[in-house]
């Protein structure tokens, strides 16, 4: 039943609540288990609900601060639910050193959203990487998980239009 254990998570919905109790279940046994916790449950829900800290502490018998501090270290992880596409800029240095700057200057102004916002409608969520691995082909950017490389900024209004007529 929904917050049984202590009552640490009642303020999360149903959904929310099964993905993390079910991540829980699979990971937090597991030596190490953190990493894998909340990537499962951003892979399910599109973030981690902060809601969810206590109750991942204690399952993993670890301070909410831990857990703070692991997501927002590593840039991957999200605390609020993404636009319907997200968008990731690489930032690394051969990126910048064939015009990521201006790509990145080009698209927040495109969006109208700062790196880990989204746009006023909701369709775009854009985030900085360091680093798709596609250094050959710089700039390059990640639409959905799919890789793109010599982005300029017409190639990317390009193929934020082709996201906005996909719906």
């Amino acid at each position: 039943m929904k917050g049984q254990s202590t009552g640490v998570i009642s303020n999360l919905g149903d959904l929310h609540y099964t993905a993390v109790e079910d991540a829980i279940a699979r990971h937090a046994a597991r030596p190490g288990g953190l990493m894998p916790l909340l990537h499962a449950i951003q892979e399910r829900l599109g973030f981690v609900p902060p809601a969810a800290l206590p109750r991942i502490a204690e399952a993993l018998n670890i301070s909410r601060a831990e857990i703070h501090g692991v997501i927002t270290f590593y840039h991957d992880f999200r605390t609020s639910p993404p636009g319907r596409h997200v968008v990731k800029l690489c930032r690394a240095e051969a990126c910048q050193s064939m015009g990521g700057e201006a790509l990145a200057q080009h698209a927040q102004a495109r969006l109208g959203a700062e790196f880990h916002h989204t746009s006023a409608d909701g369709r775009v969520t854009l985030e900085p990487v360091y680093c798709l691995g596609d250094c050959a082909c710089s700039p390059a950017m990640m639409i959905d998980g799919r890789l793109y490389g010599r982005v300029t900024p017409e190639r990317f209004d390009r193929l934020v239009e082709s996201l906005q007529e996909s719906g």
